[in-house]
């Protein structure tokens, strides 16, 4: 997890090593991948169309519908040895894809649906979201940009549609539903993303950065990692929630760095609640006097039942902003009043 590190039973540990980030391009059984190629990655020919489904979607759209009017916002993304996805967000070329994809770049290559290359400026990045920001000149192109839509009432079921470059095939379309909301991923920097959105749409390593899009054509979140045995897709795919890509790319698009508030405390779920297994010397949880030991039972007034109900309450802050927690420790019940802090570059 991220400044929150969560012990459970040993059982679980286990478990939770099988599914383990692996960011060095390793593959390991049970894994989460990140779904960024490589330079070696076959290059395709011809764009290749796969589908579950071509019946019209609740908005009268089929699966092909969705295709004709997205994919040319959608590129290929050359960094370095990295190859994956991104795409189109405003006539002024702004594009999305993911931070892991860029790396430390400066720039980019982009392939468009015509075949043709520009050089990409990387704009900005949020290691803590995964998410990164190029614009790139559409002098040209004939690019219809997709638009960001909300997932804030994204629900399972709904029907989803990706379009990525899995192992270099460009531009494929891959449908299925939302399986899960709600759920966590770690980020490159190790730091947990929140309320991300699950999906058995068949996405594989080249896809990273591409758009989930919903059954109106509107993105709903940038597709980032798979959980995989082997490497390739078993039907769980995991997508960045587009609310949260909204707002980095708000802050990056006005030049500024993306901030997250930062408590520096370790979590740990037990029968009696959420504890605090450790609070870290010199950082805001300690500064405000929580103790290890202490269960968290509230913060800003709102029941505590896991560890993640505490990041989210964490990430609706901005640094600088207080949090009030309710405590216990021993047989007592205190409130605690943490003046929160910067999220550090990675987690501890």
């Amino acid at each position: 997890m991220p400044e929150i590190q969560v012990r459970k039973s040993f059982a679980t540990q286990l478990i939770a090593l099988l599914f383990a980030a692996i960011l060095g391009g390793l593959v390991a059984a049970g894994a989460v991948v990140l779904l960024d190629g490589d330079d070696t990655a076959p290059a395709a020919a011809t764009t290749t169309v796969v589908t579950s489904s071509t019946r019209p979607t609740s908005a009268g759209l089929s699966a092909g519908d969705i295709y004709k009017n997205s994919q040319s916002a959608v590129v290929e993304i050359q960094a370095g040895n990295a190859t994956g996805t991104g795409f189109v967000i405003d006539e002024q070329g702004h594009l999305v894809t993911n931070n892991h994809v860029v790396g430390d770049s400066q720039t980019v290559s982009i392939r468009f649906a015509d075949e043709s290359e520009e050089q990409g400026r990387v704009i900005g990045t949020d290691p803590s979201t995964d998410i990164a920001l190029v614009q790139v000149d559409l002098t040209g192109h004939d690019v219809t940009p997709v638009k960001l839509g909300s997932s804030a009432d994204v629900e399972v079921g709904d029907p989803v549609y990706a379009i990525g470059n899995p192992f270099g095939l460009e531009r494929t379309l891959t449908a299925g539903i939302v399986s899960a909301v709600n759920r966590d991923i770690t980020a490159p920097n190790k730091f947990t993303i929140n309320d991300v959105i699950q999906t058995d749409a068949p996405v594989n390593p080249g896809n990273s950065g591409g758009p989930l899009l919903d059954a109106s054509g509107n993105v709903i979140g940038v597709v980032s990692q798979i959980q995989s045995e082997n490497g390739g897709n078993i039907g769980i795919g995991y997508a960045v929630p587009s609310d949260t890509v909204d707002n980095v790319v708000d802050t990056l698009k006005s030049g500024g760095a993306v901030e997250h508030a930062y408590l520096g405390v370790r979590l740990q779920e037990t029968d009696n609640g959420v504890s605090l297994s450790g609070v870290l010397a010199g950082e805001p949880g300690q500064k405000a006097g929580l103790q290890t030991d202490d269960v968290v039972l509230e913060a800003d007034g709102k029941k505590i039942e896991s560890a993640s109900d505490i990041q989210r309450a964490v990430d609706a802050h901005k640094p600088g902003d207080k949090l009030v927690l309710k405590v216990r420790r021993g047989g007592d019940e205190r409130t605690v009043t943490v003046t929160l802090g910067t999220r550090p570059p990675a987690a501890q």
